[in-house]
């Protein structure tokens, strides 16, 4: 027996445990640039106009650091590959993600020690993780490519982009299973893991923004990915880069994998005190241990900072949305009809209201990962009731996706209110913007409460299939002209554009109404079946 030993079967175990999750990404990445595209070469069809778009865009240092360097050639393609580029951060936090969830989070589970018992190499776990999501990454770059091959532009170029999306994916995938190495929990495993993406994302913009700093991006390997310029200048010989240090990163979690054993880190756990603090005293007190690191991340990561993005590039938005009524009337079905910073300020906030959904679903989900790791069953042997434990991760489960959106508000109000000079205007009224779209975003927690309280095995495939078809709905239902019928599946939809639109309140109760419901169902459902279900 080698150590690789098993490293197909552990693949197949992959692939069917995330036989939901990972077709569904799989193809939201690969239609997201297509949806673009198809969208850009309607609003604008030759190349002056494309330049001036570019241009427009390339005068806000905050629109450089997420998309990059402008492309020297505004032909279709090199358009889409500079404003899609963010997919190629998204593809690399899934990497990092899909490497840990199959690695330390089964070793913390205690599956991989079970696995090891049998005829499984040392290394198969891993190796099989990232076998995995190399080849969904291809598979993701190779619909890349063809889709924007069927709008016309150049295979060459197109084969570029699909390879850069890939090729973020993979390499990230690498470091996922690094920092996989380093911490005994899967939360300190995500969490430097996120942090390298951050990084590296922050250096590689950075270099983008400053002027003298051109030669930043390459210390960064976002930044690597981001040069190979696809439609402009295709510069394969980065993809030689990438793959060297995809196979540097393998080859050093694989050597910190030997050094340690089964479970644990190679950095030292911290020691907790000998006894509890008296604010540890209860459910809602280890729930707030729990979720408070989550907690902290998303009201930094979305509520200050993109915040402040959202409300810093408001008014640059609304100059080229003021110039482009094509444009200004696709944005109109996502963020309402009023002035165009409003319509910006209505549209982000909706994609933001998505994501601090994910947040509300995965704490949701918190109970479900407690269950199944057995430290439910110790909690409710003692006096703790199942309701009492339950109400302790539903409210973070709620209230923190609304302090998540009201700092998200004020954030980007403020900052708003400041580049046009009124902030007393600005802030109640994005503010607002940001907590009507609360509504839509427990309704999506609670149906994760009630699946849990149900079928809790099929709790996370249920959330996370219910958010991407919001994702999809919200996001290109409008661009690829859905029926209004398939459009109303998502809850978002039924909420008011705000700023600009009229507030009209029956929806926002009937949301509120479903979101009680599902809730007392999950509840009730979670006090008649057996605890626990693994």
């Amino acid at each position: 027996m080698t150590a690789f030993t098993g490293t197909g079967n552990l693949a197949r175990l992959t692939v069917r445990r995330d036989r939901v999750l990972l077709p569904i990404w799989m193809l939201f990445m690969a239609v997201l640039p297509l949806s673009l595209a198809s969208g850009t070469a309607t609003l604008y069809k030759t190349d002056a106009e494309r330049q001036g778009y570019i241009d427009d865009l390339g005068s806000s240092p905050l629109l450089l650091l997420f998309y990059g360097t402008k492309p020297a050639d505004p032909n279709l393609g090199a358009l889409i590959f500079w404003r899609a580029a963010t997919g190629m951060v998204i593809m690399a936090l899934i990497g990092v993600l899909f490497v840990i969830r199959h690695t330390r989070v089964e070793e913390e589970a205690g599956r991989r020690e079970l696995l090891g018992a049998t005829v499984v190499g040392r290394h198969a776990a891993v190796a099989a993780a990232l076998l995995t999501m190399t080849v969904a990454s291809l598979t993701v770059g190779v619909l890349v490519a063809l889709g924007m091959i069927s709008q016309d532009t150049p295979a060459a170029g197109a084969f570029a982009m699909g390879l850069a999306w890939a090729g973020a994916g993979i390499l990230f995938a690498a470091v996922g299973a690094v920092t996989a190495q380093l911490s005994e929990g899967a939360g300190a495993a995500r969490g430097i893991g996120v942090a390298v993406v951050g990084l590296s994302f922050g250096v590689r913009g950075a270099g983008d923004v400053a002027a003298g700093l051109s030669w930043l991006p390459w210390v960064s390997p976002l930044g690597w990915i981001y040069q190979v310029h696809a439609y402009t200048d295709n510069r394969w010989w980065i993809f030689g880069v990438v793959a060297v240090a995809t196979l540097a990163g393998f080859a050093l979690a694989l050597r910190l994998s030997a050094r340690r054993d089964v479970g644990a880190g190679l950095l030292p756990p911290r020691l907790g005190p000998a006894a509890a603090a008296p604010a540890l005293s209860g459910p809602l007190a280890l729930a707030w241990r729990l979720h408070r690191g989550s907690l902290y991340g998303w009201l930094v990561g979305l509520g200050i900072v993109g915040g402040l993005l959202f409300g810093g590039v408001a008014k640059t938005s609304a100059d080229l949305l003021a110039d482009n009524e094509q444009l200004r009337q696709i944005l109109e079905r996502i963020g309402g009809t009023s002035g165009a910073a409003d319509v910006f300020l209505a549209g982000t906030l909706g994609i933001g209201a998505i994501a601090v959904a994910a947040y509300g679903i995965a704490a949701a989900l918190r109970m479900r990962t407690e269950e199944a790791a057995l430290r439910s069953e110790a909690l409710l042997a003692t006096g703790v009731s199942r309701l009492r434990w339950a109400a302790s991760h539903l409210v973070f489960a709620f209230l923190g996706p609304t302090a998540v959106m009201l700092v998200t508000g004020l954030a980007a109000g403020l900052c708003y209110g400041a580049t046009t000079g009124d902030v007393g205007r600005a802030v109640p009224r994005v503010l607002a913007g940001a907590l009507v779209q609360l509504p839509a975003v427990w309704v999506l927690a609670a149906l994760t409460v009630a699946v849990f309280g149900l079928a809790p095995r099929r709790a996370p495939a249920v959330g996370w299939a219910a958010l991407s078809v919001c994702v999809v709905l919200g996001q290109i239902g409008a661009a690829l002209q859905l029926s209004q019928v398939l459009l109303d599946v998502s809850p978002f939809t039924h909420i008011p554009r705000v700023p600009g639109g009229t507030v009209t309140v029956a929806p926002l109760l009937i949301l509120t109404a479903l979101t009680v419901a599902l809730v007392l169902a999950g509840l009730a459902g979670f006090r008649r079946r057996d605890v626990p279900v693994t």
